[in-house]
């Protein structure tokens, strides 16, 4: 992939988010399998045009998709441009509620769980964790990037800082690892910690180079970031 379609596939802190493709690859291969896929919480839809541009097909999902006709419009938008809107179709799928049951050879999202219980009074993790496994096929692979709480310092910056960082549910490590409990494998990597501090792209940028050297040294429990795959 060149720098621009990262750049539109990621969308936000790219460097440190962009390290899932290595590790991705490590692990998984997706190129020219015409495997069925769903991208949940997908916003303008990057891993859906990750998948598509490898060429396989992909159910888009947002829960917006309902009601903002302006937000599935840029998704579409981004896929015409690389062309690949032939292979991507759109839908609103409540991730705690997949309507599909041995369905999918992947599943994909990033930075979905810290949201999936804003308006409800439940933790709802767990549930989309499992309706995940519901709606893979045997031996499906659920491919994500999340938001993990990090150290005491991200935690304090999101609150002082991010007007819906107190809403966000950031979870820890040992709790994500947790939720993929049912599944046969997972294996993981965790990513970052000064590029969550950037005010701006290219501060985060900048940090998630200097991240790339401090990783080395950083406790996984202080990285913002978890890459994963699990197997069902």
């Amino acid at each position: 992939m060149n720098k621009e379609q990262i750049n539109d596939i990621i969308g936000w802190d790219i460097v440190n988010w962009s390290k899932s493709f290595s590790f991705w690859d490590k692990h998984l291969d997706v190129k020219d399998k015409n495997f069925k896929c769903l991208e949940l919480g997908a916003r303008q839809g990057g891993l859906s045009l990750w998948l598509a541009l490898n060429n396989n097909q992909v159910v888009c999902s947002d829960v917006s998709y309902t009601d903002q006709q302006h937000e599935l419009d840029k998704t579409i938008a981004l896929h015409k441009k690389y062309n690949c809107d032939n292979k991507i179709s759109y839908e609103a799928i409540d991730a705690s509620n997949i309507p599909y049951e041995n369905h999918f050879d992947i599943v994909v999202f990033k930075s979905v769980l810290g949201g999936v219980s804003i308006g409800s009074e439940k933790r709802l993790e767990q549930k989309a964790i499992d309706s995940i496994y519901k709606s893979l096929k045997p031996g499906g692979k659920v491919v994500f990037i999340e938001n993990l709480e990090g150290s005491f310092l991200h935690m304090y910056a999101r609150k002082k800082f991010v007007g819906w960082g107190s809403k966000w549910h950031y979870i820890k490590l040992n709790e994500l690892i947790g939720l993929f409990s049912k599944y046969e494998d997972l294996k993981f990597k965790t990513v970052g910690f000064l590029g969550a501090f950037g005010k701006t792209e290219g501060q985060r940028n900048f940090l998630g180079h200097v991240d790339t050297v401090l990783e080395k040294i950083a406790p996984k429990s202080y990285r913002y970031i978890m890459i994963g795959i699990a197997k069902k």
